[in-house]
């Protein structure tokens, strides 16, 4: 059996970012993850969905919540240019990204060798397999 993703509605969302939650899922009015279920349902324009990352599930888990309650993402970091022309020159006084030393990295164990069996012992007359005591389940001949 082959397992494929389904098309699931939470794949669209991008994780730990905060989305009016009336945009990706409308319906009736619900209550925030924090305040519980003693507080007053808020209407969905007023609750902001927030897909978290789940251990057991790639599509990972959304929840709900108020504006006091939404967890605070911080600004995303600009990126360096991907492109870089050949022969481009570093500016001065900029030094090279540190690379990563091949000793902090984990030394590579050896494989354990697999131990060598034992051919099984094969009965000539009925082609079968012989257990340990030598003789043949099927037909009672003794094989060596």
């Amino acid at each position: 059996m082959k397992i494929t993703k389904t098309a699931d509605w939470r794949e669209a969302l991008p994780f730990e970012a905060p989305i009016i939650a009336e945009t990706v899922m409308p319906g009736e009015p619900a209550r925030c993850v924090t305040c519980g279920i003693a507080s007053d349902p808020l209407p969905r324009t007023a609750l902001w969905a927030v897909k978290h990352r789940h251990p057991h599930d790639p599509a990972g888990s959304v929840r709900l919540y108020c504006a006091d309650h939404a967890p605070r993402v911080a600004a995303p970091t600009p990126l360096a240019s991907p492109s870089r022309t050949v022969g481009a020159t570093r500016p001065a006084g900029t030094a090279r990204p540190p690379r990563a030393k091949a000793a902090a990295r984990a030394p590579r164990t050896a494989a354990t060798p697999k131990p060598i069996e034992k051919p099984e012992a094969v009965c000539p007359d009925c082609f079968m397999v012989v257990p340990p005591s030598g003789i043949c389940g099927v037909c009672g001949k003794q094989v060596a």
